[in-house]
């Protein structure tokens, strides 16, 4: 699996994404979303400069060996939320600390809640040589969990109807059997047999009849009584 485009974007939200090169705090340069050059190309030099998209295509290179890690230590299906909000995890701690981690076992074990409250442990830094929480970290924990927790929406299927039903059609729309399924039925309209040709149908062609037939009736009595 990949990251999502809307997973990097939770990671940049969370990391900082600067497009200026600037030193950290450890006096290393760095640049977009935590991209050193050590990560690999671009180098980064004092005065550099990128764009929004040169920085999000930075981070998708950089995550490729996140990716690679947590696909080869999980050992359940994953949907797209969850392997997002573990990226964003093991980005954060390194691949070694995700290794031995509650989080990992409690994945591979099946209780992907108690995974996800394992991700909260991860809160700590150290300051002054001792082990401290850390607001921002325990801020991006929470995040991360509720990443994890949340259930990817499903598309909805459109209900589009067949392009343009004849005009002796009916057609129907109705809920299928699966969620958000719409079967659109399209059956023809039942029609009257034709009349049969030369034969009036209505009323007044009756009458019409009748008035030629007593009219014939009439010349020809006529004609024959002289």
């Amino acid at each position: 699996m990949q990251t999502s485009p809307a997973g990097r974007t939770a990671i940049a939200r969370r990391e900082g994404n600067v497009l200026t090169a600037y030193t950290d705090s450890v006096g290393v340069l760095t640049i977009g979303v935590g991209h050193t050059s050590v990560a690999g190309p671009p180098k980064v030099t004092r005065g550099l400069k990128i764009t929004a998209a040169q920085s999000d295509q930075i981070l998708a290179r950089d995550l490729a060996s996140v990716e690679k890690s947590v696909s080869s230590a999980v050992k359940v299906p994953l949907n797209q939320n969850e392997f997002d909000a573990l990226v964003s995890l093991v980005f954060n701690i390194g691949a070694g600390g995700f290794k031995g981690s509650s989080v990992l076992k409690n994945l591979n074990a099946g209780n992907r809640a108690a995974a996800a409250d394992s991700m909260l442990a991860w809160n700590k830094g150290t300051v002054g040589g001792k082990k401290v929480v850390l607001k921002g970290l325990a801020t991006r924990r929470t995040d991360e969990r509720a990443q994890f927790l949340t259930k990817p929406v499903a598309p909805s299927v459109a209900k589009v109807l067949p392009a343009a039903p004849a005009e002796n059609a009916t057609v129907t729309i109705a809920d299928g059997p699966k969620k958000d399924e719409t079967i659109v039925v399209v059956a023809k309209t039942p029609q009257a047999p034709p009349a049969s040709p030369g034969l009036p149908t209505s009323k007044t062609g009756f009458m019409a009849i009748g008035a030629i037939i007593i009219a014939l009736a009439t010349g020809a009595a006529k004609y024959f009584g002289g």
